[in-house]
């Protein structure tokens, strides 16, 4: 058997002209950023391979050192880009490449919920009609609205269609079949057996793998090392060698942003929990005590990025962090998600689920509560995290907030109710020393990532958890029914939403555990 271990450069030269490319990312998590940068090298020597679409179920790459999908954002070698998530960072870092060829309509860009592009995969392998489902109904996924598209090439080229089927409306996304699958694991054998040893996740390399053998096309594996055919242990391999067509070593490919290796993200080692920074002290920890409030003993929980995630350290000082399971979207399941860079990793982790499965969990709402946060939320309970149009790198799309709050028996989103507003806090409450630039509760969001009203109708419990009040969505609109200690509800909730936030006639005040520096008490 001829070898499969090649360089980068040998395995993108198969790569042909128009090719559907799908990579297994998400942000420097399992990217396979070597292959990345060969295959734009390529097409800056040669003009090859040109009008590629890339499938991207969550984002590749960073704005931290690893490019990613950079590499290829050319005009002429992108044509198309269909992606749960884009790469994101700050203000203070210059617009990543691949975000000045969307805002600039120089490749046809869409934002499609991480879930159904998964699904998709799933789909397009087993040679089915397409991905039929009910996620993203009235949200900026449903053709009434954006369609998934980010700008005017995509809006051309519609992907998503509605579809009544058995007197119910349904999103149709029909097949879009891969022709080489870019993916990522630690060890490679001779044959092409991958394991994930030192992985954070596995994500979806296997279903992105089925889909592109299923229809004849090009496996390309980047690993960290190679041993020999028969040293892997069969339950340790995740993509089976049949399976992978070409192996590029990388020894230095990073575990995850600005992280080379910690043992404790694969769950090679259990960290102590006292080694686990605690939340310091803030607005934003008061906000998330409230938000962990609405938790009990033996829930399973779903985390997203922001203020959300500092929830699971709340319940670390309070001396809970046992009972409850957290599930991320990239598949781990218990122990501690990670903050800051590592976000999308756990340490301690029960188990690493790939995640289409992950996703199959919380399309079809298997968890109790979700926590997640908010840029934007308006009159009719609508919330917007996926679209900021002065400065569309801020936020890295929709990801998988879609699938998650589509069937979700409860969620708490957590945010600030003004951008910018001078807060002074201290054990006895909080209080609004200058307003903010401008307010969180507007008239109409600018993207809608998570539709209200529709919640309401199919009965989900949903609360909006602030700095300043605990809101509740009702069929008469945004109701405070928690206000914070030091909070004037009239001038800093009612007047600071210009009226979109009511007061609710039995308003109650919020615990002051909440703003004490020591733990609050929290019980379970």
């Amino acid at each position: 058997m001829a070898s499969k271990i090649v360089s980068p450069e040998e395995a993108v030269a198969r790569i042909q002209d128009n090719a559907v490319v799908t990579i297994s990312s998400s942000s420097a998590l399992g990217c396979p950023d070597t292959v990345l940068e060969a295959l734009g090298d390529r097409f800056e020597r040669e003009g090859h391979p040109r009008n590629l679409t890339t499938l991207n179920p969550i984002a590749a790459g960073d704005m931290y050192g690893v490019k990613g999908i950079d590499h290829i954002a050319r005009d002429g070698l992108l044509s198309r880009i269909i992606a749960g998530s884009y790469p994101s960072g700050p203000s203070s870092r210059p617009m990543p490449e691949i975000w000045k060829m969307v805002v600039e309509n120089r490749a046809a860009a869409y934002n499609v919920p991480s879930g159904i592009l998964f699904d998709m995969h799933r789909d397009a392998a087993a040679r089915k009609a397409g991905v039929l489902t009910k996620v993203g109904l009235e949200t900026f996924v449903d053709p009434v609205r954006e369609g998934c598209a980010m700008n005017q090439q995509a809006a051309a080229a519609p992907i998503v269609f509605r579809r009544e089927f058995c007197d119910e409306t349904w999103l149709h996304f029909p097949n879009i079949v891969p022709d080489v699958a870019i993916i990522r694991a630690t060890t490679a054998d001779e044959h092409g057996n991958l394991t994930y040893e030192h992985e954070g996740a596995t994500l979806g390399a296997l279903d992105q793998a089925i889909a592109t053998r299923n229809h004849r096309g090009l496996v390309i594996a980047q690993v960290k090392r190679v041993t020999s055919t028969g040293s892997l242990r069969p339950h340790d391999v995740h993509v089976p060698g049949h399976l992978v067509d070409l192996i590029v070593v990388a020894p230095h490919q990073k575990q995850t942003t600005e992280t080379d290796y910690d043992p404790a993200i694969s769950g090679e080692i259990m960290r102590p929990w006292s080694s686990f920074s605690l939340a310091a002290h803030s607005v934003e920890k008061v906000i998330a005590r409230r938000a962990a409030m609405e938790l009990k003993d033996g829930q399973t929980a779903n985390l997203g990025f922001g203020i959300s995630a500092l929830v699971p350290r709340i319940l670390l000082e309070e001396g809970h962090e046992k009972k409850v399971t957290w599930a991320i979207e990239q598949g781990a399941v218990g122990g501690m998600p990670l903050t800051g860079f590592a976000f999308g990793c756990a340490s301690n982790a029960d188990a690493f689920v790939p995640s289409p499965n992950q996703f199959t969990y919380f399309q079809g709402g298997g968890f109790d509560i979700s926590f997640l946060s908010f840029m934007e939320v308006d009159a009719e309970g609508n919330v917007n995290v996926s679209k900021l149009g002065k400065k569309p790198y801020l936020t890295a799309g929709c990801g998988g907030f879609v699938d998650i709050t589509a069937h979700a028996r409860k969620i708490v989103f957590s945010g600030f109710f003004e951008a910018g507003a001078e807060l002074a806090l201290d054990e006895s409450g909080l209080r609004v020393v200058r307003p903010g630039k401008f307010t969180k509760m507007v008239e109409a969001v600018e993207h809608v990532t998570f539709a209200g009203q529709r919640g309401l109708r199919t009965g989900q419990e949903v609360l909006y958890v602030t700095e300043r009040c605990v809101m509740r969505l009702t069929e008469n609109g945004l109701v405070a029914m928690e206000i914070m200690p030091g909070i004037d509800p009239q001038k800093d909730i009612v007047d600071a939403s210009e009226g979109l936030v009511a007061i609710a006639a039995n308003a109650t005040v919020m615990p002051l555990s909440l703003l004490r520096q020591a733990p609050m008490g929290l019980s379970l």
